[in-house]
């Protein structure tokens, strides 16, 4: 969906400089490359300089579920049946559809109108003025403030990420009206924590997870490997949720249907030698880490930036990838897996 940005070539000064300056502060505590290299203004998701920022920062904690290898962990006694639920012999699919944008810690926060505020994180929050919504354009001008004046109806999610205060603020339903912003919900992520949404809590995605850590960008398929779990929808989901899954979205009890925080893995011996390397990236990551039930929508969808620079994803068309080439997977809980208690 986005045209790409030029890179700043000032980048590479700036972090030396910043090197420079830390090498004087020694009693301060270091700040990353990260954090320093996004001091002054907000940079899209689809930049040279995103793909640096990114390669540098940790997105939650090593043993964090997002980050488990869940290569080795046995298959559910009713994986077949689940996965018929959603349907054997659909193609497996993607979505270019959550753009993020990458936030200083100096950013002026402004409030937001909030219609679920009693499942949302306060605020004010760290909306720049040509802040990126899904489904909407994503390089500035008069076409992306329309967009968020009025543009579609959509789940219209914003992706705030803060590298130096390590903070994610994601937003549903968003728009700019003349009285100030709005959005259905909002939630407040500590990238260095494990917690979860309160019990019962929404958050951007129905299943009460993160956005962002989710999603398939450019900087990882380009280094060869899509290092976490990723996000995925199903049509139909069960009244009930699994860690880390916080909130569930469906009337329906049939215990065919996945749970929102589901967890599945494409099989071991499926073969993505035949698959160009931004693809065969996913498919490693696919093998090693999974992808988690996170919301309804269409089957088999994972989520994808919108960005140019990935190549290849049409390759996974006519059926090349489908429902029968993935399992379900006996899940750990919150002390289990790499979380357990030593």
């Amino acid at each position: 969906m986005m045209n790409r940005l030029a890179a700043a070539p000032a980048l590479l000064i700036l972090l030396a400089s910043c090197s420079r300056e830390e090498t004087t502060k020694s009693s301060a505590p270091p700040v990353p490359p990260a954090a320093r290299a996004v001091r002054s203004r907000p940079i899209p998701f689809h930049t040279p300089e995103a793909d640096a920022i990114l390669s540098t920062l940790q997105v939650f904690p090593k043993d964090n579920p997002w980050n488990e290898d869940i290569s080795s962990r046995p298959v559910a006694p009713d994986s077949d049946k689940i996965v018929d639920a959603i349907g054997r012999n659909l193609r497996f699919r993607w979505n270019l559809d959550q753009c993020f944008m990458i936030v200083p810690s100096d950013q002026p926060r402004v409030p937001v109108h909030l219609d679920y505020e009693g499942e949302s994180d306060p605020g004010p929050y760290p909306i720049p003025d040509d802040a990126l919504i899904e489904g909407g354009p994503l390089t500035p001008g008069p076409e992306l403030e329309k967009f968020q004046r009025e543009g579609n109806d959509g789940d219209r999610h914003l992706l705030l990420v803060d590298p130096a205060a390590k903070k994610l603020y994601e937003l549903f339903h968003v728009f700019r009206k003349p009285t100030g912003w709005s959005a259905g919900s909002a939630a407040v992520f500590d990238l260095t924590s494990n917690k979860l949404r309160p019990d019962g809590w929404t958050s951007g995605d129905a299943a009460g997870l993160p956005i962002f850590p989710a999603v398939v960008r450019f900087d990882e398929v380009e280094r060869g490997m899509v290092n976490h779990a990723m996000r995925f929808t199903v049509r139909k989901s069960r009244r009930a949720y699994v860690y880390p899954a916080t909130h569930y979205a469906s009337s329906h009890k049939d215990p065919a249907l996945p749970r929102m925080g589901e967890r599945f893995r494409l099989k071991k011996d499926f073969d993505i030698s035949r698959f160009p390397p931004h693809v065969q990236a996913i498919l490693k990551g696919l093998k090693k880490y999974g992808m988690i039930v996170a919301d309804n929508g269409i089957e088999w969808a994972i989520s994808v930036a919108p960005d140019p620079r990935i190549k290849g994803l049409e390759t996974l068309d006519h059926k090349a990838l489908k429902g029968s080439d993935f399992e379900v997977i006996v899940p750990t809980g919150p002390d289990e897996g790499p979380r357990a208690r030593k």
